[in-house]
């Protein structure tokens, strides 16, 4: 009986326990259901469902008239979802009977396969019943439209498999025009792999207002780790703003070519060029292009906001300070030496060998001499250096422009204060070495000059809008009254004016319009080195039309070591002197100034055009052309009171003819032979064109035309 006692409590024991324990599990799954089912179901969410960002579409960056410089294009990837219950049920009737013709389109539209092929891979994608089958990556607008209008994606919106993910693609419709300024937007896989935007120039600058708002969208984990997105349950991005630029597109096409062709012809190294808009500080144009290993150039790298040591344009600054401080005159003389001059132990050379002594310092500005320069530094501001780093300040030239374009220098300017400071930094300081400005800064002073001596400063961006709203504008802003006073003045825009008629830029002169400017030539250190390569930086700074400025202009080129050819005015020089010579024939407020050939005498005329026209002329007139005896598919025809006489001539190709005389038919025709892109403005007979006569040609090249009536 004992024993029986004793089974009896244990098993009443082990049943009260495991009712204990049956209330307990009860209790507790009633108080996660009722107390803690809204943290574990939404812990479960979490796993299998999550927000995803949608990227805005990107604003566009406009010309100042409205050309598109960079904008976004849809893409598309397509995914399948074959093992979603809308496609499934019913053992996938729907699907199957459709897929004949799903098939057909897909081979139709995307092109890359026969529809058997994609029947099998359709069918393949059904029976594993795959979440996120990649089908296709990249198409176009056109095909995404196509794709959704096929019958069975379009009646069956939810239960057709298809999955549309959109994204978008950045690009500059005039490839490398301002490539580097406006930005590309570049997209690099980082050491962890994950895909990384950078922006660079006005696409980073005005990024807040270009990428919108970014939107949300609820996407769920399937079988394999995929998501795939919930129908319905996006947050719409807000687009981003348009940014409407200073550029103008003509302008910057025209900086291009003729920066591209010289630094081509000497395989320079790197190059930039702006053009300003004198008035306003407005950048009308801005081409940085940089030689790669294969012999082309691309905009690699912003130069016109990198600092660097700026040579010889540095000089107008010291006559600045000389002129204002009322140490000088132009009048003033200084002993050149010949062009050789020690000064502490280290000697001043000047880069063009002369045997000048006794010169004014007009002369010696005119003669690009750095003894000139050295010497007025020293026998003016030696014992008070900071007296002339206080010019360089007061002309900000030890800061930044504040261009709105991120990533601009900050000059360095030295401190005489500093133990770094030497016996010799003042005098090579004066002629552009020792110190390191950026391209925009130097530009910004000769800009001053022309403009009366206010200082503006330069920008990139007019306005930005949404949707054809103004929201926020731009407008030009003066950083500084006046640089100097009118009579300093007066004399700096003699000083630029000699160096073009009588100085280091007599070479580049025309006689179709008046500019005014500085050569420059500063030797480069080439890292451990030196300057053993002797690699030589040229320059060009000035500004026109002389007399009324309209566009300041600064191009720095970067020559490659021992280059034959490295003085400013044969390198930097013709760059300006060509965009000038452009800009006069397609400006219609310059070619007011534009000393261009004019028909004046109506008794006598001249024709250029087809000989072949010529001749089926005089037969319906029946009319004689004494004809020189000369061949050639061209005519020069000449007429007086006595008789008409026609010189035929054959055109060169790889040479820009003399164009002068032709209608725009025959010049359309004879040019477009050679294959280079014409641009005509006026109407008549060609008065002027850009590329002179006997100039060599490459094909692609823009020649601006301008035409006007011949009798005046």
């Amino acid at each position: 009986m004992e024993a029986k006692k004793d089974i009896l409590w244990r098993s009443y024991l082990v049943y009260m326990g495991m009712m204990v324990f049956g209330i307990f599990v009860f209790a507790k799954a009633f108080y996660i259901q009722r107390v803690e089912g809204a943290y574990w179901k939404s812990l479960s969410d979490s796993l299998h469902l999550q927000y995803r960002e949608m990227d805005a579409e990107r604003g566009t960056i406009y010309s100042e008239d409205g050309r598109m410089l960079s904008s976004s294009i849809p893409f598309f990837d397509i995914y399948l979802d074959f093992g979603a219950d809308g496609i499934q049920e019913k053992d996938g009737k729907r699907f199957k009977d459709n897929i004949d013709s799903v098939s057909i389109y897909l081979s139709s539209i995307l092109g890359e396969g026969t529809a058997a092929e994609y029947k099998r891979e359709l069918m393949n994608v059904f029976e594993r019943q795959n979440r996120y089958y990649l089908l296709h990556k990249n198409i176009g607008f056109k095909q995404y439209q196509a794709l959704r209008d096929i019958g069975f994606i379009k009646k069956n919106k939810n239960k057709n498999g298809f999955i549309f993910v959109e994204k978008e693609k950045r690009l500059t419709p005039f490839g490398l025009l301002a490539n580097r300024t406006i930005g590309l937007s570049r997209e690099y896989t980082d050491g962890s792999g994950n895909v990384v935007t950078k922006n660079v120039g006005l696409e980073k600058t005005y990024d807040s207002f270009l990428k919108g708002v970014t939107g949300k969208r609820l996407v769920r984990r399937v079988a394999g780790g995929a998501f795939v997105p919930v129908e319905g349950s996006e947050i719409e991005p807000q687009n981003g703003s348009d940014v409407m630029t200073t550029i103008d597109v003509n302008i910057q096409d025209v900086v291009e070519q003729a920066l591209l062709k010289v630094m081509t012809e000497n395989e320079c190294t790197n190059g930039t060029c702006i053009v300003m808009e004198v008035k306003t500080g407005k950048i009308k144009a801005i081409a940085n292009l940089g030689r790669q290993p294969d012999g082309s150039y691309s905009e690699d790298f912003n130069y016109a906001i990198t600092k660097s040591e700026p040579g010889s344009t540095f000089k107008l600054v010291t006559m600045l300070a000389g002129l204002e401080d009322q140490y000088i005159n132009l009048n003033s003389t200084v002993n050149l030496e010949g062009g050789k001059w020690s000064f502490s132990n280290r000697t001043v050379w000047d880069s063009e060998r002369h045997h000048r002594t006794d010169v004014t310092y007009q002369q010696a500005f005119e003669l690009s001499s750095n003894v000139g320069m050295a010497k007025l530094a020293v026998n003016h501001y030696y014992k008070q250096p900071e007296k002339f780093i206080a010019h360089l300040k007061r002309l900000k030239l030890d800061q930044p422009t504040g261009i709105d374009l991120i990533g601009e220098s900050n000059p360095s300017i030295p401190n005489t204060t500093s133990k770094t400071w030497s016996s010799v930094a003042l005098p090579w300081i004066s002629f552009g070495y020792n110190i390191a400005i950026s391209p925009l800064q130097t530009l910004t002073i000769y800009n001053a000059v022309a403009n009366g001596g206010k200082m503006m400063k330069p920008y990139l961006v007019n306005a930005v809008m949404q949707d054809g709203k103004l929201i926020k504008e731009f407008k030009p802003s003066v950083a500084l009254d006046s640089i100097c006073s009118k009579t300093t003045l007066d004399q700096l825009k003699t000083c630029l004016e000699g160096v073009v008629t009588s100085g280091t830029g007599k070479s580049l002169q025309s006689p179709f319009f008046s500019f005014a400017g500085k050569t420059g030539t500063a030797q480069v250190a080439n890292g451990n080195k030196g300057y053993t390569e002797h690699i030589y930086q040229a320059s060009f700074a000035g500004y026109f039309p002389a007399d009324n400025p309209k566009y300041s202009c600064i191009v720095v080129i970067k020559n490659k070591p021992f280059a034959a050819r490295y003085y400013g005015a044969l390198v930097a020089g013709p760059v300006f002197r060509e965009i000038a010579n452009k800009l006069f024939t397609v400006d219609a407020e310059l070619y007011a100034n534009y000393k261009h050939t004019v028909f004046t005498d109506s008794t006598k005329a001249v024709w250029k055009g087809s000989a072949k026209d010529f001749n089926t002329i005089a037969k319906q007139l029946k009319s004689k052309i004494v004809d020189t005896g000369k061949k050639g598919d061209w005519s020069t025809v000449n007429a007086n009171r006595s008789q008409v006489q026609s010189d035929h001539w054959r055109v060169e190709n790889g040479t820009m003819p003399d164009l002068k005389g032709f209608g725009l038919k025959d010049a359309l025709e004879l040019l477009e032979k050679q294959q280079l892109q014409v641009i005509a403005t006026g109407k008549g007979k060609v008065v002027g064109q850009s590329i002179l006569p006997g100039t060599p040609v490459q094909r692609r090249q823009t020649v601006y035309l301008n035409l006007a009536n011949p009798i005046e």
